[in-house]
């Protein structure tokens, strides 16, 4: 949290004001973790004031300051009653892939971990995987939409230009009416996702399966409705999909490693949603007594499948 170079923090949501020495602060859970020796103010959202969630026939639209608490409360809010979206039920997953505290959870903004572009960056994963559509403001006064699945191009590296700032995600119905299902591996009890997969399956898209966590940047594998791949030619599309080097390597996964897990969930998808024989893997299948949020605790008896995927 060491920042003695700040001279100022101004309350704006104009990109307009951005000059050279400047960062954008909304929760500030990793500016203030990794601390700065060159920056010279901060643009603090804090009083944006922008609605967080709002829910419509044609989905749901984030304001980039909508913070993890508030995310996670939707799928149980009386915006969401009601709706026929399998694809809500990957909210709560992907919010306790953040393994953090509700300190953390209260702070931390949606728009805030996707601009972070960390590999495993849950918001990342579940704005990916259902299609999201950001919208972006340049301090020119023009806007500019990116599917969130490119907005993260490499490790900690993202499509924004100096000055620019995320507004908003738009999570479109068509994808949250699909069947879902997800996927999580760790190598440590709460720890970081080392891969994160998230499959959707619709009679009239076809199929979708959404890789993170495992690669520097979001890779989605697509099939036409009428080609849902059979196992062998998944297992291609996913070699072919997705180069060695893209494959991330730090302390919480070796490349080779994120390699073999990203066939093995992806397979496993493939085959929950074709409703064939399966196995299940992750930290949240089944779930463990240690997780610090709630909703890895099963709410009711009955199997994994029931607990836990959008059908």
């Amino acid at each position: 949290m060491d920042m003695n170079t700040i001279e100022a923090v101004v309350p704006t949501t104009d990109p307009a004001q951005w000059r050279e020495g400047d960062a954008w602060l909304a929760g500030g859970t990793v500016l203030f973790s990794y601390g700065s020796t060159v920056l010279k103010r901060l643009l603090d959202l804090g009083q944006a004031n922008w609605p967080a969630i709002t829910v419509t026939d044609d989905g749901i639209e984030l304001a980039a300051t909508c913070t993890v608490a508030e995310l996670y409360a939707l799928p149980l809010s009386a915006e969401a009653a009601g709706r026929e979206w399998p694809g809500l039920a990957l909210i709560r997953p992907c919010c306790d892939s953040f393994v953090a505290s509700f300190k953390i959870w209260n702070m931390s903004t949606v728009g805030g971990n996707i601009c972070t572009g960390l590999p495993a960056g849950p918001m990342t994963s579940l704005c990916a995987g259902l299609d999201g559509m950001a919208t972006i403001l340049s301090p020119d006064g023009n806007s500019r939409k990116v599917p969130v699945a490119d907005v993260v191009v490499g490790d900690m590296q993202t499509v924004l230009a100096p000055g620019e700032l995320l507004r908003s995600i738009h999570l479109p119905a068509e994808a949250l009416s699909a069947r879902v299902a997800f996927r999580r591996l760790s190598l440590s009890n709460l720890g970081r996702s080392g891969v994160l997969l998230i499959g959707r399956l619709d009679p009239v898209f076809g199929l979708v399966i959404t890789v993170t966590a495992s690669t520097k940047r979001p890779v989605q594998l697509r099939f036409p409705a009428g080609q849902v791949p059979d196992a062998e030619t998944l297992a291609d599309a996913v070699e072919h999909s997705i180069p060695w080097p893209v494959y991330h390597d730090d302390i919480h996964g070796l490349p080779a490693w994120r390699r073999d897990m990203t066939f093995k969930l992806a397979e496993e998808i493939r085959a929950e949603l074709m409703d064939e024989s399966m196995t299940v893997s992750g930290d949240f299948w089944p779930p463990h007594a240690t997780s610090a949020q709630p909703s890895t605790q099963p709410e009711t008896s009955g199997t994994h499948k029931e607990a836990f995927h959008g059908n």
